[in-house]
């Protein structure tokens, strides 16, 4: 008997462990798994991933300006984005800047390439808690963040006309309302967030009886804007395009299967250098950024634990439709308080089932906060995730089907579920080791909702590491949440 989603919801329950410290004191991450499970995303084909190994043969640079460490949207975010301010602005740079960015694994092998392919900014979900803890004007902030990020990609997609080479859908995003209390709560939020002056022309509210005659559920939901993609592929043309464009301006390498194992110190004249410590060799440079998310506290250790940055293991797969894309349709969805994600894979012809890659499941079994390695799946977790569609959409998967596919990565949650942007050493309360971070930023912890996010946090990063070059104040963008910087968000 498949499991009843309805019972599924412990969203309330995860909140507690996240925010309980664990009963031994917690460890900082480690390194990524060397032999990580196949992702669709990098494994399905032996061209998906053509960068899977730049750099890793050629000579480690002995100096650069940046060392970015990191390979996924927020890692690569941060140079499209310096390329771009350097191109498009005036500034006082006077040499080109050497900019290097350092993967552990392959490119893009971390969260970025193991997520659920979806680019959905939030509309109005959690609002009203977001208010009450906050305020208004920082609530609604957090939703022009998504819209700015995913819009930003969108137009960059659509302007290089990378569309159709990185599978783009427009097909707008449902969410399920499995339980009456969860429906409550959207409707209180959305009513809110209509106070508030939030924009929701786009929200169409749907009921039971219009869900399951449009796609076969019996519950009640919303649809509002979504758009779905091959997360990988829009990482390598943001790469390519970054090194491309890099001009008179900025030089760009990437060294891949090349692990920052430490960054060390030192102060000359009145001058921070770090020295960049890996398994081919060490950078000596400047400025250090880390895009690590969950691996944060590898090279961080005060992020260890609830206070920072805590891994936990997601679980995604891909599994094949019963019936074709004319009933399944097009849009993505979520549903069971976001624990459950999915959307069907463009077809290549009309009687083609269409490839579901849904993600979540994790409340099935123990939540794997503290988990920091994806070279396996969870058993019950994969239960879950098998008997979910078979039984929201009756008729439409067959409950005996095998994935196709199925893979774990690992996400950075904050006790807060937002990330932590921006200098390093803003972190401290008081700062006797502050002066030890110096030019060193941070993008991560994006709580398992980073696509929404990480490219316009990578943009902050590029903005405040031009400023700082420059010798410019840095002015804060309107859409940026202020509880995301590290001078709010400070680490004991």
């Amino acid at each position: 008997m498949p499991v009843n989603p309805k019972i599924l919801g412990k969203l309330e329950h995860s909140r507690r462990v996240l925010e309980t410290p664990p009963s031994e004191h917690p460890t900082p991450a480690k390194l990524p798994s060397p032999n990580p499970t196949r992702s669709f995303w990098i494994d399905s084909s032996p061209d998906a991933n053509p960068l899977a190994g730049q750099g890793s043969k050629d000579p480690l640079p002995s100096e650069a300006d940046i060392c970015i460490i990191g390979a996924g949207i927020t890692g690569v975010g941060v140079a499209y984005h310096l390329i771009e301010l350097l191109n498009n602005a005036s500034h006082s740079i006077k040499r080109p800047l050497r900019i290097v960015i350092l993967e552990a694994r392959d490119f893009c092998s971390g969260a970025t390439g193991r997520n659920g392919g979806h680019l959905t900014p939030a509309v109005f979900l959690k609002f009203f808690q977001r208010q009450a803890l906050f305020n208004t004007a920082e609530a609604i902030k957090s939703y022009e963040l998504e819209q700015h990020t995913a819009s930003l990609l969108v137009k960059i997609i659509k302007e290089n006309g990378w569309a159709s080479d990185i599978d783009l859908v427009e097909g707008g995003h449902v969410n399920l309302l499995f339980t009456e209390k969860e429906a409550k709560n959207a409707h209180k939020d959305f009513d809110m967030a209509r106070q508030a002056q939030l924009s929701l022309d786009s929200v169409e509210w749907l009921s039971k009886e219009e869900v399951e005659e449009e796609y076969g559920a019996p519950y009640p939901g919303f649809r509002g804007p979504g758009h779905n993609f091959w997360p990988l592929k829009l990482v390598t043309k943001l790469y390519q395009h970054a090194q491309a464009h890099a001009g008179q301006y900025a030089t760009l390498a990437l060294h891949t299967r090349t692990p920052a194992t430490a960054v060390t110190h030192e102060t000359t004249d009145n001058s921070s250098t770090y020295t960049v410590v890996t398994n081919r060799g060490s950078i000596s440079c400047s400025c250090v950024v880390y895009a690590t998310n969950a691996y944060s506290s590898y090279l961080l250790p005060f992020l260890a634990g609830p206070a920072g940055i805590v891994p936990t293991r997601g679980q995604v797969m891909a599994t094949r439709a019963s019936v074709g894309t004319d009933q399944i349709k097009i849009p993505s969805w979520s549903g069971n308080e976001g624990f459950a994600y999915w959307f069907p894979r463009p077809v290549a012809h009309d009687t083609e089932k269409p490839l579901i890659i849904i993600g979540g499941g994790r409340e099935a079994g123990v939540p794997e906060l503290y988990v920091d390695d994806d070279s396996e799946t969870h058993p019950l977790v994969g239960q879950a995730l098998r008997e979910f569609l078979p039984f929201v959409f009756e008729g439409k998967y067959d409950p005996d089907s095998e994935p196709e596919m199925e893979w774990t990565g690992i996400t950075g949650y904050t006790k807060m579920g937002d990330p932590f942007v921006g200098p390093v050493a803003d972190l401290f309360v008081a700062n006797p080791d502050g002066d030890l971070y110096k030019k060193q930023y941070i993008a991560a912890g994006y709580t398992g909702h980073g696509m929404p996010r990480a490219f316009g946090c990578a943009e902050v990063i590029a903005q405040m590491i031009i400023a700082d070059i420059s010798d410019e104040d840095w002015k804060e963008p309107d859409w940026l949440p202020q509880r995301y910087l590290t001078r709010n968000r400070r680490v004991e």
